[in-house]
């Protein structure tokens, strides 16, 4: 029998799993490996443009996509250093608003390996080292630096002197490594706060705010925080945001959900807090062109629209913990309340995510729930086991072999109005299904 030969792999391929074997932990927090790594750099994090740090547990990426229409908008060149990605590696690094090409990634990373020679090292940890080296070679007036788990001990924290530390919502998620209580993940995503930095928050927790105000405090770094420095609200549509400087009334965003008019005011509280950044009323007007994938995104064109029932609405979501879930939902029966669809929901998770409460917040839109796998996630939780979970809550719950598979059974059903379909769960199911639709991030 011939076996076919394997694909050889691209230059970047060869190097992120390279790079991917020098840790046995895929996640292991501590900041030892990246100062030691920086200095062998000769320190390219203290090479930057003005960086704006953003940290916290939801909200986090879609702050970072307005705080980048804004400024880009007011005629700035900004990086950007985002995580997870969806589908290619490229998608965290944004160099002047442009993804980075396969080629000077893949040389930036290779010269991290050849100056690491061979040391312990997480491949977050490289990326973002990766990330310094590139932004500190090409000129741009801001860096959007977005933290990746946590923020004590994430390797993004090795900046000094920030332009501001931006803290999303706060909520439980990653308690494996960040602690049981929303007090203790507070304390580990506040510590970015540095000293005399202005602090910008969303609106928290009582619990988290505590801390965060406790941090602030410490560093005497001036903070404002949503519903007491600043407010955001929707009228007619349209976002009102409202500090002590004023009104502005302003298109509500392209990306969908209430809680993106929350994000939107978080990224116009930010740059209202900096006086090194002028900007004007025409460019916060920006908002309406952010884009961030695989959150509440429509899928309206693609491979997937040609498997599901004709005329159906597939929605995407990489949301996978109970917050996630509840933002979702609420964006959900918004569209329920305009136009009223059956609901669906195709769901995959990582073993380690709480299914209970991610699924509970569908339970009063929906009472069908399709557990899939996803493919090439270590870790996924067996689609039993998320079918179960959605049972125990009075939910139908089927198992389908693949996103294919779901699709293609849910065409097969007689329905009076085309089903509106969630697929959720997962930031991994959510790459999956880009790419294999056909319409990975840009």
């Amino acid at each position: 029998m011939n076996v076919p030969a394997a694909e050889p792999q691209a230059p970047l391929e060869r190097v992120v799993a390279r790079l991917s074997a020098l840790h046995q932990a895929r996640i292991d927090l501590s900041l030892e490996r990246m100062h030691r790594l920086l200095e062998k750099l000769n320190h390219p994090e203290q090479k930057l443009p003005p960086v704006i740090h953003v940290a916290g547990t939801n909200g986090k990426g879609s702050t970072v996509a307005y705080l980048r229409a804004i400024l880009e908008a007011a005629g700035l060149k900004v990086h950007a250093f985002t995580s997870p990605y969806l589908v290619r590696p490229n998608e965290s690094f944004r160099i002047g608003g442009v993804l980075v090409s396969d080629e000077e990634l893949a040389r930036t990373l290779e010269h991290c390996e050849r100056v690491n020679a061979g040391a312990p090292l997480t491949l977050f940890e490289a990326k973002t080292a990766a990330a310094f080296c590139l932004f500190a070679q090409h000129p741009a007036e801001v860096v959007l630096l977005e933290v990746g788990l946590g923020g004590r001990l994430d390797s993004t924290n090795v900046i000094e002197a920030p332009l501001a530390c931006v803290i999303a919502p706060i909520s439980m998620d990653h308690t494996e490594y960040l602690g049981n209580t929303l007090t203790a993940i507070a304390g580990e995503k506040a510590a970015i706060i540095k000293r005399n930095v202005p602090v910008i928050s969303a609106e928290q927790h009582p619990e988290a705010m505590v801390v965060i105000e406790h941090h602030a405090r410490r560093q005497r770094a001036p903070l404002r925080a949503a519903g007491q420095h600043w407010h955001v609200g929707v009228e007619r549509g349209r976002l009102v945001y409202q500090d002590e400087r004023g009104l502005m009334d302003l298109a509500a965003p392209k990306l969908f959900g209430r809680h993106q008019f929350d994000n939107a005011g978080l990224a116009i509280a930010t740059l209202r807090a900096i006086d090194q950044i002028k900007i004007g009323h025409a460019a916060f007007e920006a908002i309406v062109n952010a884009e961030w994938p695989a959150r509440m995104q429509r899928l309206s064109s693609g491979r997937l629209m040609t498997w599901g029932p004709p005329t159906c609405e597939i929605w995407l979501d990489g949301g996978h913990n109970a917050e996630g879930g509840r933002v979702a939902a609420a964006a959900l029966g918004d569209l329920e309340e305009r136009v009223p669809r059956p609901l669906v929901v195709i769901a995959g998770m990582m073993a380690s995510k709480d299914a209970t409460t991610f699924l509970a917040n569908f339970a009063g839109l929906t009472r069908h729930i399709i557990a899939v796998d996803i493919p090439g996630a270590v870790n996924a939780m067996p689609p039993d086991r998320l079918a179960d979970a959605a049972r125990a809550l009075g939910m139908r719950a089927e198992i389908a072999g693949s996103l294919e598979a779901a699709l293609r059974g849910l065409a097969t059903l007689a329905y009076e109005v085309p089903p509106r379909i969630l697929i959720a769960g997962s930031l991994y199911l959510a790459g999956h299904v880009l790419a294999l639709n056909g319409t990975p991030p840009g």
